[in-house]
């Protein structure tokens, strides 16, 4: 790992905190990606689906391994060894897979988040984060352009599947604000060019949804909006996800390898 400008004790604590967010919505996302093998509408999507949810677990482990650099932290624990009230990720991520339309209007909300804020990390003036950013954006947006076809498929195929793609608008774009709360400390690091500016982000993020969504896709964009309450708080879903996901480390501690 490369050098790096030295972090003030602030600067270092809210960079960990950023990096658990960031890792913490890669990995629930990833388990309700995986949920789909076996089980996608064609073989190749199966493939694909699970492809996607393994880069978005390796994106988790770059910046849990940078956790690690910078705080000690072993990426096993903290994926398998905390529970719902100790996870920092989005409700988005951890709704229910739900159907086909769900799923990739899901991911195509967050690929599209993804893709900006890692092509923004990669302008970090912390190289470690630039340089992971500069590994994940690739993949990312070949995730982005695979989930946004998806949606332009089902959004302009039948009656039904519209139906579908509007309904599962509806029910993620409140949850798609989260994505954009700062954690505490992150205004210093945006102002020390450590991380991108989420306010930038977000604003890019608005403009590409809603021309794909409203303009290509005829899908109008809901109303409502807001974040609501914080990371901290999460729905009756996480637990019983958490439970699945954490069940083969927790049987075995000692094992070695898996």
């Amino acid at each position: 790992m490369t050098s790096a400008i030295p972090l003030t004790e602030a600067q270092r604590t809210a960079l960990l905190l950023k990096l658990t967010v960031l890792a913490d919505d890669e990995i629930i996302l990833a388990h309700r990606g995986g949920e789909w093998t076996g089980h996608a509408p064609i073989l190749e999507e199966d493939i694909a689906l699970a492809n996607i949810a393994q880069d978005e677990l390796g994106h988790a482990g770059l910046y849990l391994t940078l956790s690690q650099h910078l705080g000690g932290s072993d990426p096993d624990q903290v994926a398998y060894w905390r529970g719902p009230d100790d996870y920092l990720n989005t409700r988005l991520v951890e709704l229910p897979r739900g159907d086909w339309a769900f799923t990739m209007l899901r991911q195509f909300l967050y690929d599209t988040f993804e893709a900006l804020w890692l092509e923004a990390a990669t302008r970090s003036t912390f190289a470690p984060l630039s340089e992971i950013a500069a590994k994940a954006v690739r993949e990312e947006k070949f995730h982005l352009q695979h989930t946004a076809l998806w949606v332009e498929r089902l959004a302009l195929g039948t009656e039904e599947s519209a139906r579908r793609t509007q309904a599962a608008l509806n029910e993620l774009w409140p949850y798609a604000a989260q994505l954009f709360q700062p954690v505490e400390g992150e205004e210093d690091l945006t102002a020390a060019g450590i991380l991108p500016d989420l306010s930038a982000v977000q604003a890019r993020w608005h403009d590409l949804v809603a021309r794909h969504l409203q303009d290509k896709c005829g899908l109008p964009l809901p109303a409502t909006t807001g974040a609501g309450a914080g990371r901290d708080t999460h729905t009756e879903h996480l637990a019983p996800l958490l439970e699945e996901m954490q069940s083969v480390a927790r049987a075995y501690p000692d094992a070695e390898s898996w």
